[in-house]
């Protein structure tokens, strides 16, 4: 399993599923459109690596690592 925090600009994923976290805050991304199985782009990432721009569905999300750290992700190729 891949990290948003391992992937650059450009690069595709899919949404595997939730590793640990708030329970509260787990239901926000879920509420966000990052459902298991959902594919996303990384868009920018901010010069301090934080936060990370990706695209889900027809919009743009922003989330800081330690949102992002409770994805669980697989990259996908082009």
């Amino acid at each position: 399993m891949a990290t948003l925090a391992d992937m650059q600009p450009g690069d595709l994923g899919r949404v595997c599923g939730f590793s640990g976290g708030d329970v509260v805050y787990r239901q926000k991304l879920l509420s966000m459109g990052l459902t298991p199985n959902t594919y996303f782009e990384v868009i920018r990432r901010a010069p301090l690596g934080d936060p990370i721009q990706i695209r889900v569905h027809a919009y743009f999300l922003s989330l800081r690592q330690a949102e992002a750290a409770l994805l669980k992700i697989e990259r996908v190729d082009k």
